[in-house]
């Protein structure tokens, strides 16, 4: 730092105010300074600065895993949304209750900030204790219902039961009849919140909710659970996009056209999704969204300012269908 000062003619104070980002330092100076620090080749020594500080600059995420499509889009987007405000991230994939409680510890062991816990992990981690001093946003779950004051914990959800109900319209107002379901894992609160959406849609429309196949959200799953309906469904809404996937291939199978005598909706529009025979109609998630919220909902958790929940509601993409 002192070598940076004196090629920028600054003092060692006016260069750890810009290392730090501080708005006290007029644009000019500050283009010297970081002139100097690129050809010097300095990086801040995080180590020292944790000791500081009391951050590490670096938050955790514990996912169940990151095979699914929904799981590994939201890493993506974490990563980045981190990235862009200058802290790394770390992951620990918990696959049961008592993997989650050992995340915990890892990461309160590596001192991280704060924590996001990521679509069907949080399920598995509601009944734990957080460690103390942990700020905590979890993706996709509901409220803390365990809180005698402050929440332990700040919410950030896709409006999955609002996406849900826009499928089944979509659905019913094609003259289908009928919307049937092929539903997520039962322990998902994505996968629930989609099927309330589907059943009070068709409550709306005084329509009895046919009995549902569930799938554990991969294409596999999908096909296995089509091939198990009847050929009377005229319409299929899929709880997500791999799963429809999975389904089409088990329609065309048994010589059923989409749309013509099946019409399926399908919910994510992961990036293959226009590319499907047919192009699939589906409910867009704002992953990049979601990330960005979680991220500044987190750190001001860190930073101690007040947090509301987010609620982010999804998109209807129209293709050939549906």
């Amino acid at each position: 730092m002192a070598d940076v000062a004196a090629v920028a003619g600054v003092s060692s104070q006016t260069v750890s105010r810009v290392v730090n980002d501080s708005p006290r330092v007029d644009p000019a100076t500050r283009a010297r300074v970081e002139a100097a620090m690129e050809d010097l080749g300095y990086r801040m020594h995080r180590a020292a600065r944790a000791l500081r500080t009391g951050r590490t600059d670096t938050i955790g995420l514990i996912v169940s895993t990151l095979a699914s499509v929904g799981n590994s889009r939201m890493l993506q987007a974490l990563a980045d949304a981190a990235a862009a405000r200058g802290f790394a991230l770390t992951v620990v994939t918990a696959a049961g209750r008592e993997a989650v409680a050992e995340g915990f510890a890892r990461l309160r062991d590596q001192g991280v900030d704060g924590a996001v816990i990521l679509n069907e992990a949080t399920a598995l981690a509601r009944g734990l204790d957080v460690p103390e001093g942990l700020a905590l946003v979890v993706v996709d779950a509901p409220a803390d219902d365990r809180a005698a004051g402050a929440p332990r914990f700040v919410t950030v959800q896709t409006d999955h039961a609002a996406g849900a109900r826009a499928a089944t319209r979509r659905l019913l107002a094609l003259g289908r009849g009928t919307v049937h379901h092929l539903a997520g894992p039962s322990g998902s609160f994505a996968a629930a919140e989609r099927e309330r959406g589907w059943r009070q849609e068709l409550e709306a429309a005084g329509l009895a909710a046919p009995e549902l196949v569930r799938g554990d959200w991969t294409a596999a799953s999908g096909f296995a659970a089509a091939s198990a309906l009847g050929d009377g469904v005229p319409a299929l809404f899929c709880a997500n996009d791999q799963m429809a996937l999975g389904a089409l291939r088990a329609l065309a199978d048994r010589g059923r056209r989409v749309p013509e005598d099946v019409a399926v909706v399908g919910f994510d529009d992961i990036a293959d999704a226009a590319d499907y025979r047919p192009p699939l109609t589906t409910l867009r998630q704002d992953f990049d969204g979601l990330g960005r919220a979680a991220i500044a909902s987190l750190v001001a958790r860190i930073e101690g300012d007040p947090v509301a929940p987010v609620l982010l509601r999804p998109e209807l993409v129209i293709r050939a269908s549906a």
